[in-house]
């Protein structure tokens, strides 16, 4: 093949979801109402942690930061997938393509080092409370947050800048609901196996040190529960930490099958129900999981549904 032909490459078709056109209708009604759930759960609770300054401490800065991923994730994604429901040609731009993947590789990555930060924040607030505020200063968090986003930006910006080493012969068809890097490497009649080096020397790295630091956390935050003399407070604790743990296992756990577990690279037909979880549903859940358990939030938000319908009814 000559290298004019490989070039004619420019845009790609996503397939996902559109074997069954009959339900075209329904698979938009559902994902259009997580999406809109999604938003406003995040950003809803974006906007409360910056209006309420008693929410101005390191613990919801953290979930603020959260959620604003979260966000990010999901409109780097929905978006594009709700409009090809309608659309006669399911056509996504090389380009569009890979700023679709960098800001999804972003927020996920990002999310990772947030979900070890609010462990690790959780862990000196339960074993190691009187040194709460020198270990976990509102400084130290901005820095930790800060740092994510940079070590996020980095990696979304290696992988993408080794997309373009890239030449698409194959097929323009992309047998998923978005841009993702290992339909992409199918598709590549240029030897990937750099890129999927990367991925798996990288992906290894970040899930290592973040999932070391959430296991941490939790086995000391465990040990420090069962030690507690009061029965409300350890089923209080447990429970909250519970919620959040089987969260982190959702996340990291569709992550790992889908990026690192060499096995899983080329089973096409498994990706799409496992990348659900963790670009559509986890954005979902995460405001409702750390908010709706979180006496705090839920006070403000009763209070400012209070203050709302006192403000009607007059």
């Amino acid at each position: 093949m000559t290298e004019d032909n490989r070039s004619l490459t420019t845009e790609f078709i996503l397939t996902g979801f559109m074997d069954h056109p009959e339900l075209k209708p329904l698979l938009f009604v559902v994902f259009f109402v997580i999406y809109l759930i999604t938003m406003v759960g995040n950003l809803g609770l974006v906007a409360l942690i910056l209006m309420v300054r008693r929410l101005h401490t390191p613990m919801y800065i953290f979930l603020g930061s959260l959620a604003l991923m979260d966000a990010c994730c999901s409109s780097a994604i929905t978006p594009k997938m709700l409009e090809n429901f309608f659309s006669e040609e399911t056509v996504i731009s090389l380009y569009e393509c890979m700023a679709q993947f960098y800001f999804f590789c972003l927020a996920e990555t990002a999310d990772c080092f947030l979900l070890a930060a609010m462990a690790y924040d959780r862990y000196v607030a339960i074993c190691c409370p009187l040194q709460y505020y020198s270990k976990m200063s509102q400084k130290i968090c901005i820095q930790m947050i800060i740092g994510a986003y940079i070590v996020a930006n980095l990696h979304s910006v290696i992988h993408v800048g080794l997309l373009f080493r890239l030449t698409f012969c194959k097929s323009h068809q992309i047998d998923h609901f978005f841009c993702d890097v290992m339909p992409l490497y199918r598709l590549s009649c240029t030897d990937p196996h750099i890129n999927e080096l990367m991925i798996v020397v990288l992906g290894e790295s970040i899930q290592l040190c973040t999932v070391s630091i959430v296991l941490i956390s939790y086995l000391c935050i465990l040990s420090t529960i069962l030690t507690m003399k009061s029965r409300e407070g350890r089923g209080k604790a447990f429970s909250t930490c519970a919620s959040h743990f089987l969260s982190i296992i959702i996340f990291y756990g569709s992550l790992l099958f889908i990026y690192i577990l060499p096995h899983s690279a080329n089973q096409g037909d498994k990706e799409i129900p496992i990348a659900i979880f963790y670009t559509l549903i986890i954005p979902l859940l995460n405001p409702f999981i750390y908010s709706l358990r979180n006496k705090d939030v839920m006070t403000i938000i009763n209070r400012i549904i209070k203050r709302k319908s006192h403000i009607i009814k007059k």
